[in-house]
């Protein structure tokens, strides 16, 4: 913990969710208050799981899933599935995936597969600055997740890296079947718009989403099912296949917040429920009041509470 101004003391706690991330408790005199950020998920392959709480007097907590749950079926087995009816098709599977988290994840579950010979062996390729500079992070920080030293360089050197831009654009232009991984998750920005121009025509290949999809972005309305899309001003059709994998989520889903919170030895005098879309939010609140019956608010824009 350490100390801002005379009046506050913070503390970052790991909560599971990617490398580095925390949640932030601060204390002033007597008056805790937690704010969770994005909570991660007790049993994720990669991350360890959320540390846990016994106290505080008030709670901020994240509600991405407030309303549903994950899918039971494992992420590695449902690639598997893809990948294989993909590449039987002579297609290609794009993979728009945030640069920090969800890229390592399915690396790591793409090498396990690699070694199993559950796939078969084609390229790889992670084109994205920033994915790289984090799979390096990952695995210079072993003390923060569950991977060996093998698993780390396995995830590692199982893609090859893109870096430049010319790099980038040729794997547009070459027909043999791939795998893309490129940012941005919600295909908002970044280079897998490029990669989506070229391939989302191709009735052989596959859009692969496995992280949450915001309402309205771009990945949503491909989830959705729009038949084009817009992309630099440019209508694209979309004859891909379009697969969705929510168990790959580094979010915790409403059940596995309920157990975090069941850890409490005692319940918060007040728990404000945010950072999900408004219907996510509400419905999470409703059961953390329904089943273990806290006081529950979700809050507005600039709402002030006076904690005492």
């Amino acid at each position: 913990s350490f100390q801002i101004g005379e009046d506050f003391q913070v503390q970052f706690i790991p909560s599971g969710h990617i490398i580095g991330s925390a949640y932030v408790q601060v204390k002033q005199g007597d008056t805790t208050i937690l704010f969770t950020g994005d909570m991660g998920r007790p049993r994720d392959l990669v991350m360890r799981e959320p540390a846990l709480i016994q106290s505080t007097d008030y709670l901020v907590v994240e509600s991405t899933y407030g309303d549903r749950l994950h899918e039971k079926d494992h992420p590695k087995e449902r690639i598997k599935d893809i990948v294989n009816k993909t590449v039987h098709k002579g297609g290609s599977i794009i993979i728009p995936a945030f640069a920090v988290g969800r890229a390592q994840s399915l690396l790591y579950y793409l090498s396990l597969l690699k070694n199993e010979d559950a796939i078969p062996n084609i390229p790889i390729y992670l084109d994205s600055p920033m994915a790289i500079n984090a799979t390096d992070i990952l695995c210079k920080h072993q003390d923060s997740h569950r991977l060996s030293g093998k698993e780390c360089k396995d995830l590692c050197n199982v893609a090859t890296y893109i870096r430049s831009v010319e790099e980038s654009k040729a794997l547009d232009t070459n027909v043999m079947p791939k795998i893309i991984i490129s940012a941005s998750g919600m295909a908002t920005g970044g280079r897998i718009l490029y990669h989506l121009k070229a391939y989302a025509p191709d009735h052989k290949s596959t859009i692969l989403f496995a992280g949450y999809q915001a309402g309205g972005t771009r990945g949503d309305r491909i989830v959705k099912g729009e038949k084009e899309i817009k992309i630099h001003g440019q209508m694209i059709p979309v004859r891909a296949n379009v697969e969705m994998i929510s168990s790959a989520s580094a979010h915790a889903d409403y059940i596995e917040i309920l157990e975090w919170l069941d850890h409490f030895e005692k319940p918060p005098k007040k728990v404000f429920v945010t950072h999900g879309e408004k219907t996510a939010a509400t419905s999470m609140a409703n059961k953390i009041e329904k089943e273990l019956g806290w006081t529950c608010s979700v809050p507005h824009y600039l709402q002030n509470e006076d904690l005492k």
